[in-house]
């Protein structure tokens, strides 16, 4: 029986990350969105932008979970780095 990719550590780290690295994104597009100090920024609205940013984030997670890289919540992402390559000067 197999473990279902949603139970796993690394997804849930990496869909976390994800979701609040898009929350963040959208807050900050919000607060400098035509306002010129903190205490003119409509904090309720960057709160609900935010969330709803944080919730789609979650959710293409999850569907992305079903592709590539069943450890990760990324379409392409695999959990392991990809062989070094090395660079020799000529000569």
């Amino acid at each position: 029986m197999s473990v279902s990719k949603w139970a796993t550590g690394a997804f849930w780290s990496d869909a976390i990350e994800r979701a609040v690295r898009t929350a963040a994104q959208a807050a900050l597009g919000i607060v400098g969105a035509g306002t010129m100090g903190v205490l003119e920024v409509d904090w309720p609205t960057v709160g609900s932008v935010a969330g709803l940013a944080a919730v789609v984030s979650l959710l293409v997670s999850f569907v992305a979970g079903g592709t590539g890289d069943p450890a990760t919540a990324g379409f392409t992402t695999t959990s392991t780095p990809p062989p070094r390559t090395e660079i020799h000067p000529r000569s």
